[in-house]
């Protein structure tokens, strides 16, 4: 998940070291994931775990060397917070986007592209289509990091990310606001059989694993890409951008 480059001094997305921990947590800026030494529950640690749980914030255990690595070796005292590239805004903010643009909304959702890079890509080409939001969960995705927003290429300074703690309750509040849910799956209905012009959101499942059971049931109508080589899977990234540029099509 972490953008893996030899690094000769501490990276700048990172903040390492507990009481350095503490005053972030105290400042409210945007932070990604709490990384904790495995079995690292002394002191003052327990406390800085409990916090940062009861703000919703992910609590990642890896190895000390993995902490080494990030810090160059600098003394990290067993955690290491991961800080955000920028902030996330709403799903309200979203459709608000949308409606201030007397526009369908147009939105994406990420059920989870754990790769900063794919996610990066996932907005870049999204603000190029013309979508108004996109939609990640809090747990088992990327998030607004570093990596991410260097493969977006700027296009994260135009597009709204709003992070949730439940996909599946999204999808169905966005249902309630009339959007219509399109699921990229290899099941699916093929791709530019349907009317895309209205309003809906196209989900976009994880890396090898696609669509979850669940999210699937949840969508209205799953699409699928043709297939005519030897391989029977595209990369996440691609799926949703030639689906992205139906939509855009389709709304001229």
């Amino acid at each position: 998940m972490f953008e893996q480059t030899d690094f000769t001094e501490p990276r700048q997305d990172i903040i390492a070291g507990r009481n350095s921990i503490t005053e972030a947590l105290k400042s409210g800026r945007e932070i990604e994931a709490l990384l904790v030494a495995k079995g690292e529950r002394s002191g003052s640690a327990g406390v800085i775990v409990a916090k940062c749980r009861d703000r919703g914030i992910p609590v990642k255990e890896v190895s000390p060397k993995k902490l080494d690595f990030l810090c160059a070796n600098a003394n990290h005292q067993g955690m290491v917070l991961m800080i955000g590239a920028h902030t996330y805004s709403t799903v309200d903010d979203i459709l608000a986007s949308a409606e201030s643009k007397n526009q369908p909304p147009f939105v994406i959702i990420c059920e989870g592209l754990e790769d900063p890079h794919n996610l990066g890509a996932v907005i870049r080409t999204a603000e190029a289509a013309g979508a108004h939001g996109i939609i990640i969960p809090k747990r088992g995705s990327a998030g607004l990091t570093y990596a991410t927003a260097k493969a977006a290429c700027g296009a994260l300074e135009y597009m709204p990310v709003a992070r949730v703690s439940n996909i599946a309750q999204t999808i169905e509040l966005l249902k309630h606001k009339g959007l219509w849910i399109y699921g990229a799956d290899m099941s699916g209905q093929p791709w530019t059989s349907q009317d895309l012009s209205g309003a809906l959101a196209i989900v976009i499942g994880g890396e090898g694993s696609g669509l979850g059971r669940l999210i699937k049931e949840k969508c209205d109508i799953l699409l699928s890409l043709p297939m005519k080589g030897k391989i029977n899977s595209l990369n996440a990234s691609v799926a949703g951008g030639i689906l992205m540029y139906e939509v855009a099509r389709q709304r001229g």
